[in-house]
């Protein structure tokens, strides 16, 4: 079904993202099916291709619920400690309002506005200007800012930034992107073992010198050939899920971007806040401590492959004319950022008024609210009551005889 709104375009990203994770899931399958056939192949090296075929699928029926067991063990493990992994890899801690009163009221505003449970703020001490979400739940939705991020950008484009971030955890991105990187390593975790497997297998002997190797006994038959061809199949099988476990976790960061400039624009009002925030943060996102699959959920993720096949993110160039063109914003272009004023050099601009600690001018005894009757420059005091002397006497006020 098409999509022709922001909301319609969310829900269909998010079943799309649900039929690809399934996808994904099932790519631990194939691979569970990779090392069976890589078993069978270096325990009969001489069987036929179609026998060892028969076998591996007979051990992938026995294996595939040790699979499903480690599988949502992994991801068990990865939903209870996910936060704690992530920030051990970017040094980022939560803070409260009294730590850091400017980035938490803005991000409390935009909340409030959209009746959106408040997510817990963390703060990285990196140079480096990006930000991103995580969590899997309400109660785990977290947003953490660089603190290069923080001094660079102004109030109106660090709002901007959070409420891109506040649209990934309102449209499910976050817990989708988590998911999809839990499942992956899955992947990686599979494909790393069954490659161990192959080339320890040969080291200690090629093909008949893997452990457990069947007796002739047990069904071998002498003349076929095939295990050779079984491990370019089981090779293929393991590349391929490595491949699309990476194109898929591309696929669900790289859709979503846009709708997060867009929702922020939705919550701000401000597409030219978005724009510069974009501009300011383009070329200067790296987190030098990060892994790819951190990276993937930021706000701009710098690092690309080649010809952007593997590009997790739209150019910046991108979003911005999608905001120019969507949003009625005005891109300025490539910003250029001003160098911070040196610690404990804070410049102030001189006081003025009755608390200036500049002396007064020679020759101009002038008080704050007028001219001193004594020209000594002290505040002018006045003279005797307009109303009177309060003993009865005659003397007149500016408004008339005392009556």
């Amino acid at each position: 079904m098409a999509a022709y709104g922001l909301y319609t375009h969310i829900q269909s990203n998010k079943r799309r993202s649900v039929v690809l994770l399934i996808g994904l899931f099932m790519l631990v399958y194939v691979l569970v099916y990779a090392g069976a056939l890589v078993a069978e192949a270096m325990s009969v090296p001489n069987a036929p291709l179609d026998y060892l075929m028969r076998a591996a699928v007979y051990d992938f029926v026995k294996a595939a619920p040790f699979a499903t067991v480690g599988a949502i063990v992994w991801i068990a493990i990865a939903y209870r400690f996910h936060q704690a992994m992530i920030d051990a890899i970017t040094g980022a801690t939560p803070v409260t309002r009294t730590e850091e009163p400017r980035l938490y009221n803005l991000l409390e505003n935009l909340c409030i506005s959209r009746g959106i449970t408040m997510p817990t703020l963390r703060v990285a001490d990196d140079e480096a200007l990006n930000a991103f979400a995580t969590g899997l739940n309400p109660k785990q939705y977290s947003i953490t800012v660089t603190r290069g991020l923080m001094n660079a950008l102004n109030d109106q484009e660090l709002e901007a930034v959070l409420g891109h971030e506040l649209t990934h955890i309102r449209n499910g991105d976050v817990r989708m992107l988590v998911i999809a990187v839990v499942i992956a390593g899955v992947v990686s975790f599979f494909g790393e073992m069954i490659f161990r497997l192959f080339f320890q297998a040969s080291w200690y002997g090629g093909f008949g010198g893997f452990g457990g190797r069947r007796s002739r006994d047990d069904g071998e038959r002498k003349g076929g050939g095939g295990a050779a061809i079984a491990i370019i199949i089981a090779i293929a099988l393991v590349v391929l899920a490595w491949i699309l476990a990476i194109v898929i976790r591309f696929a669900l960061s790289r859709q979503r971007e846009y709708l997060a400039d867009s929702g922020s624009v939705e919550l701000t009002k401000n597409p030219d806040a978005m724009i510069a925030a974009l501009r300011k943060i383009e070329g200067r996102g790296e987190l030098a401590r990060a892994n790819s699959a951190v990276m993937e959920m930021c706000i701009d993720n710098p690092r690309v492959g080649f010809s952007n096949l593997f590009d997790t993110h739209p150019s910046i160039e991108a979003r911005c004319a999608a905001l120019v063109k969507f949003a009625g914003g005005h891109d300025p272009g490539p910003l250029a950022l001003d160098a911070p004023a040196p610690q404990g050099q804070i410049e102030s601009a001189p006081q003025e008024g009755p608390w200036s600690n500049e002396p007064p001018p020679a020759g101009a005894p002038q008080g704050p609210w007028g001219p001193s009757p004594d020209q000594s420059g002290k505040p002018f005091l006045p003279g005797p009551s307009p109303l009177g002397d309060g003993n009865g006497g005659s003397d007149s006020g500016p408004w008339g005889p005392k009556r």
